[in-house]
């Protein structure tokens, strides 16, 4: 090297060109030794990001932003959602979709979903794979339950079945010869619904696809044994479609209870359009008598989401919350992106639930739920 270290050029006569020419060339390769070195930190900043879970802002899946969040809170297609939390999981299943029967999400805060399999792995020998719809899941002393649409082969119509299992996420197993519901004179059985009353007693609720068949859809509700495994007496009709917001349609009911009342959400109208919207009933007892409510529908399409419907409810530290699936305004019907799965809070005004969506600003997240909280789901017993 010329000179004293640090300034090889320190010594070069002066002059004669070469010192300046050297200059340049060393504060050159400087200059790219800095430019790897930044690339190099950065590299790693990022690889440690990536496995600390972080990861960077996507609208299209929810934001990062640890006190907010922004709908679509799971980008996939997820129709036909229901919730449970079990410790400090929840675990969501919706109607078959990327080769799973019935696909599981998990997340720990309502707003993070990550796919976790299949619940129901294989169907009972009376149902045809392709057309498993609307499952849900409740807790009960047989285990944890989920109740599901799917094909009959012997009716060609929509059936409803039950399956059992020993965790939320599955594998469920039903050995059932037949389906747990069944009316092909109406059209088939789907979107079953359970629920436990604050008394204890179990509920099934579900509708019959009469409009498969250019008949009256009517939601039913009929006593399950304690042990939530098969029906108790006969099945009570609620009410059907009459309103003009719901069209020739009303499906998708669950029951929830708030600070005593009984309510019952159901969706309207032609799921694959933007008039699909969704409504509720006040009722006496699951079994009813039920009386729609004037303000219907009470979550409608708007410039974020179309066709919003299909939901399940949940509680968590105080708060209520409406996860349901809703189409991208330009992709109304469409297999991509498909029906999204958003998230958005409810407030009770006058003992009235009214749920501020659909939203597709930032909004605040849920807190993370701890185990031993109390969380409620569309399948458990709210209180009374």
């Amino acid at each position: 090297m010329f000179g004293r270290p640090g300034c090889p050029w320190g010594l070069l006569p002066s002059g004669t060109g070469l010192d300046k020419a050297l200059l340049v060339d060393v504060t050159a390769r400087h200059s790219r030794y800095r430019r790897v070195a930044m690339i190099g930190t950065l590299v790693v900043v990022i690889a440690a990001m990536l496995g600390s879970g972080l990861r960077w802002y996507d609208p299209a899946v929810g934001s990062v932003d640890p006190q907010n969040f922004v709908n679509p809170v799971h980008a996939a297609d997820s129709p036909d959602p229901q919730a449970i939390r079990v410790g400090s999981t929840w675990y969501l299943v919706h109607t078959n979709s990327g080769g799973s029967n019935v696909p599981v999400l998990t997340s720990p805060d309502l707003v993070t979903w990550a796919p976790a399999g299949d619940a129901l792995p294989t169907l009972p020998t009376w149902a045809d794979p392709g057309r498993t719809w609307a499952p849900e899941i409740i807790d009960s002393a047989s285990g944890y339950l989920l109740f599901y649409s799917a094909a009959d082969r012997a009716s060609g119509t929509q059936c409803v079945g039950r399956a059992v299992a020993d965790a939320p996420a599955g594998p469920y197993r039903d050995h059932s010869t037949a389906p747990l519901v069944c009316s092909p004179d109406q059209g088939g059985a789907i979107d079953a619904s359970p629920f436990r009353d604050s008394d204890g007693s179990l509920w099934l609720v579900w509708k019959n696809d009469g409009n498969a068949i250019g008949a009256d859809t009517w939601l039913w509700s009929q006593r399950l044994t304690d042990d939530g495994l098969h029906l108790v007496g006969e099945p009570t009709r609620l009410f059907k479609q009459t309103s003009a917001w719901e069209g020739a349609v009303v499906e998708a009911p669950f029951f929830w209870r708030h600070d005593g009342r009984l309510f019952l959400f159901y969706s309207g109208n032609d799921y694959a359009s933007k008039a699909y919207a969704e409504g509720y009933a006040t009722c006496d007892t699951p079994a009813g008598p039920c009386q729609k409510a004037p303000e219907n529908p009470i979550l409608r399409s708007d410039s974020a989401a179309a066709g919003p419907g299909h939901a399940t409810m949940v509680e968590d530290d105080g708060r209520t919350w409406l996860l349901y699936h809703a189409w991208q305004p330009g992709a109304v019907g469409t297999n991509s992106p498909g029906r999204q799965l958003w998230l958005d809070e409810v407030t009770w005004e006058g003992g009235r639930p009214h749920v501020h969506g659909p939203t597709g600003t930032a909004q605040p997240r849920p807190l993370p739920p701890v185990d031993g909280d109390a969380a409620l789901t569309a399948g458990a017993t709210a209180p009374s």
